[in-house]
């Protein structure tokens, strides 16, 4: 299990691979973008770590408003806790954008790298949990899930609904792959577009 400092160790290495990543930025929602880091035994918000601020874009660039903080990220962090329930081997993620013609992408990348990949349609999302704040995580992790033939996916998106913006989000056991890895993702998409 690794130490708190050790965390804040590969969660900076992480961050500054992911803020010299150009082709990323064009991948940052309108609701920015965090990178998160769960404890190995992570059980609510305060154990997982995460950009104080989110990531933003300055000078064409990723760039962290404020510093990694245990608690900062409420939306991923109850992403992470959700998703550990079916897999504790996830102890890292990050959200990015998405639009029709990324998810048709992505969905080919991941059929090449044979990774699980699925999608949440929110408009399936029942009303109960809609009007309910901080209620659809677990809706919405069991939907990916389930749609990954009850495995979790390693990348998934989810469509918007009204109020609710579309992105997807890719996960793994370290944030340092993750962000090689979503990294890799922008290099090509860029490329490839």
């Amino acid at each position: 299990m690794d130490s708190r400092d050790e965390m804040y160790g590969r969660f900076s290495v992480a961050l500054a691979k992911l803020e010299a990543c150009k082709e990323f930025a064009a991948l940052i929602p309108e609701v920015r973008t965090n990178l998160v880091y769960a404890t190995g035994d992570a059980k609510e918000r305060s154990d997982v770590l995460a950009v104080e601020g989110r990531v933003t874009i300055i000078g064409g660039m990723p760039h962290a408003s404020g510093k990694p903080v245990f608690g900062a990220s409420s939306h991923m962090a109850r992403l992470m806790i959700e998703l550990r329930k079916v897999d504790p081997r996830v102890r890292a993620g990050v959200d990015f954008a998405n639009t029709p013609a990324l998810a048709a992408w992505l969905e080919d990348y991941c059929r090449e790298k044979r990774w699980i990949f699925s999608m949440i349609d929110r408009r399936n999302e029942p009303d109960s949990i809609k009007e309910e704040e901080c209620a659809s995580m677990p809706w919405k992790v069991a939907e990916a899930v389930r749609a990954a033939g009850n495995r979790a996916p390693k990348i998934f998106y989810e469509t918007g609904a009204i109020g609710k913006e579309p992105v997807s989000v890719l996960v793994g056991g370290d944030p340092i792959e993750v962000v090689e890895q979503v990294c890799e993702i922008a290099r090509r998409y860029a490329d490839e577009r």
